[in-house]
C-alpha cells in the first residue's frame, strides 16, 4: 500500500506492505483524510522519517479480537495513528461509525474535531459564558463553531482578513483584527470585566500570546494553550488577576496512553465522562444535526498524489488554505 511520509524535508510517497489486524485494532480502507497543516508541516521539517496525517475516514475492513461495535464493510471514522494511507489500523476507541447524515469529507476531520471539543472543556466554561480564540486557523475556525453553537459568546482576534470572513459568513457577530478592536467588543459584551477564558490557537514563539489573551481575561479566569505557541509569560499579569493557564492535550483523555489506545481498555464514563473517542462521537453528532457546518471550510481538494507538492505550495502561499481533504483512490 502507498502512504505519505517526510523525508530529508519533503513528503513523499512511500511503499509499505499491506497491514495485518492487531487484536483491540480495526483495519480500514481509507477513503478521506484531512490535513493539519500546521502540526504536518513541523514534523516534515524536524522529523525526517514520520509518517503523516492523523484524521480520516472509511470503510472497516477487518476487525481485531476484543472489537464488537464496528463490522466489515461499516463506515467509520478514525484519529490518531498514520493517516494519510491506503489502509490504516486505528485503534478500537478511536474508530466511530459515522452517522447517516455525515459525508465522508466531513467525517475526514473527526480527529481534529476532537481536538477543538477538548480545547473547549479545558476552559471549563459554563452555559452563556464569554470565550476569546486567537487565531483562526482550521483548530480556531472548527472551536469557535463549536462554541457559537454551544451558546457561548464568541469573540475571535485574526490578522488574515480571509479568514475573519469566514467566521462572519458562518455567523459570528465579534471577529477582531487587532487588540484595540478585541477591547471594544470586550468592553460591549462583557462591560470591561473581561472573557472567562481565552483560547489561544495561533502557533507562533515571536511573541508572548499568553501575555496577550492576559489582557482580555477576567479576574481568575483562564487561558488555554492550543496551538503550537511558546509558554513564557508575565508572572505579574498572571498574579495580578490569579489566572490559570492549561495546555490542551490533542483530543482528550486516553491520548498517548498505552492502555486506551493499544490494548483497549476504556476509562468508565462514572470517572471519565469524555475520552478521545467520546469527543469524536460528539463532533460527529455535531455534523449529523448540522449545528456546525464543516463543508465551508474546505478550501482545497486533493487527490492522494497531489499532497507531497501541496506542503511545499503552502509554505509559500499559506493565505488561501483552510481545510485540506485528500482522496485515497
Amino acid at each position: 500500500m502507498r502512504a505519505i511520509k517526510s523525508l530529508n524535508g519533503a513528503a513523499v510517497i512511500a511503499e509499505l506492505p499491506d497491514p495485518d489486524v492487531k487484536p483491540q485494532h480495526v483495519k480500514v480502507r481509507i477513503d478521506y483524510s484531512s490535513v493539519s497543516v500546521g502540526t504536518e508541516l513541523l514534523m516534515i521539517r524536524t522529523n525526517p522519517e514520520a509518517f503523516l496525517g492523523y484524521s480520516a475516514t472509511g470503510i472497516v475492513l477487518e476487525i481485531g479480537e476484543g472489537v464488537t461495535h464496528v463490522k466489515p464493510g461499516q463506515r467509520v471514522a478514525c484519529y490518531g495513528t498514520p493517516a494519510h494511507r491506503e489502509m490504516m489500523i486505528s485503534p478500537k476507541h478511536l474508530t466511530v461509525p459515522v452517522p447517516d447524515g455525515v459525508s465522508a469529507e466531513e467525517a475526514a476531520f473527526s480527529g481534529i474535531g476532537a481536538i477543538c471539543i477538548h480545547a473547549l472543556r479545558q476552559a471549563n466554561l459554563q452555559f452563556g459564558e464569554t470565550v476569546v480564540i486567537m487565531g483562526v486557523g482550521i483548530l480556531g475556525q472548527i472551536i469557535a463553531r463549536i462554541a457559537h453553537a454551544s451558546n457561548y459568546r464568541v469573540i475571535a482576534m485574526e490578522p488574515m482578513k480571509e479568514r475573519r470572513d469566514m467566521l462572519v459568513a458562518a455567523g459570528m457577530m465579534q471577529v477582531c483584527s487587532n487588540e484595540e478592536e478585541m477591547m471594544a467588543a470586550l468592553e460591549h459584551i462583557t462591560g470591561g470585566k473581561g472573557a472567562d477564558s481565552v483560547l489561544i490557537c495561533a502557533s507562533t514563539r515571536s511573541e508572548s500570546l499568553i501575555d496577550n489573551g492576559m489582557r482580555f481575561l477576567r479576574d481568575r479566569g483562564s487561558v488555554v494553550i492550543v496551538g503550537d505557541t511558546g509558554c513564557e509569560f508575565d508572572r505579574d499579569l498572571f498574579f495580578s488577576k490569579e489566572a490559570s493557564v492549561h495546555i490542551s492535550r490533542a483530543g482528550g483523555p486516553g491520548r498517548y496512553d498505552k492502555d486506551y489506545e493499544r490494548f483497549g481498555f476504556d476509562y468508565p464514563i462514572g470517572y471519565v465522562r469524555w475520552t478521545e473517542g467520546r469527543n469524536i462521537e460528539e463532533f460527529l453528532r455535531m455534523v449529523d444535526e448540522k449545528r456546525i457546518d464543516i463543508r465551508s471550510l474546505i478550501t482545497d481538494r486533493l487527490s492522494f498524489e497531489q499532497l507531497p507538492e501541496f506542503y511545499g505550495r503552502i509554505i509559500a502561499n499559506p493565505r488561501p488554505t483552510m481545510g485540506v481533504t485528500v482522496s485515497i483512490d
